[in-house]
């Protein structure tokens, strides 16, 4: 028998519901439990400093190579309050709220980072959530306490609700660059954007990463975008006026004109990103938000358990 709450869990039905708690503990528990072992188990499991050994206890945590230099017995202390601190980074910027009919980006956005946000806390892992557009306009920083999910939730809420709530461009490089400030320990950053920024090179969102991974952050990029149009330009063969949600600009265009063009510049703009990606190591995961957001979710899930 089908599991009824898969309805549920399509974009444009979930688009309809209010209560974003629901929708994250659908997906979560009825697709992303029973992965019991998490992938990212031991990740922020960091080595604090040493402390004499004591006879009796397990040698596993001996430090061998100061034992060579010292002959003196001394065990690693570890950082273990949480396996992971997850940190989801959420573009809010006007951008994001394309399209206007079904499922936005930026409703998208929100049910994929409060699933994230509530498997982290079941896994007894800690997260916060920052969000973002020219700056950032709310920060929460990382908790593994269940309370922590309601004022990240109610914020998501008040986006969803108010969506003129932030009427803004985007800068991602800064942002950035300012949370990578914040973090005192390595953190897990999850970024959900659509990649569009107004004014900013490829570049500068690069130094940006780059600045997160040297203090040894592990990032996923989840490129939000609806591929049917944004990618793959298909739209209807006749005159066209297209407005630019983060510049007001509009223009008029021919689809059947520029289609061929266009998707090649988006190809090859993707395949530098994705590689810029890999040589960063980064994980880049595309996102087509026709796609219901469970099977995002738990094909990365997979995919990362499996090869790391």
């Amino acid at each position: 028998m089908a599991n009824p709450s898969i309805k549920y869990l399509d974009p444009i039905v979930v688009s309809k519901l209010k209560n974003i708690e629901v929708k994250a503990k659908l997906i979560v528990e009825g697709f992303i439990t029973g992965m019991h072992k998490s992938p990212y188990h031991g990740f922020s499991v960091e080595f604090a400093e040493h402390r004499p050994y004591n006879p009796g206890e397990s040698l596993k945590n001996v430090d061998w190579k100061v034992f060579g230099k010292t002959n003196k017995l001394f065990s690693k202390k570890f950082e273990e309050e949480t396996n992971l601190r997850c940190e989801v980074v959420f573009d809010v910027s006007d951008s994001m709220k394309y399209p206007q009919k079904g499922i936005s980006k930026l409703e998208y956005g929100a049910y994929l980072s409060a699933a994230l946000q509530y498997m982290m806390i079941r896994q007894r892992d800690a997260v916060g959530m920052t969000l973002f557009d020219e700056e950032i306009r709310f920060s929460l920083p990382p908790k593994s306490k269940n309370s922590w999910l309601v004022p990240m939730y109610a914020q998501l809420e008040e986006v969803l609700a108010n969506k003129d709530y932030f009427t803004h461009k985007t800068a991602t490089a800064k942002v950035l660059h300012q949370v990578a400030l914040k973090f005192h320990r390595r953190s897990f950053v999850v970024l959900v954007t659509d990649l569009f920024n107004q004014g900013e090179d490829m570049d500068a969102l690069f130094k940006a990463l780059q600045h997160l991974r040297h203090q040894k952050n592990e990032i996923i990029v989840f490129h939000l975008l609806d591929k049917e149009t944004e990618e793959e330009f298909a739209f209807p063969n006749r005159p066209l006026i297209l407005k630019d949600l983060e510049t007001g600009e509009r223009i008029e265009v021919q689809p059947n004109q520029i289609r061929d063009q266009y998707q090649e510049m988006m190809k090859q703009h993707k395949a530098k990103f994705k590689q810029r990606c890999y040589e960063y190591s980064i994980d880049f995961v595309e996102v087509d938000i026709r796609q219901p957001y469970d099977k995002v979710l738990t094909d990365y899930l997979i995919k990362r358990s499996s090869i790391k």
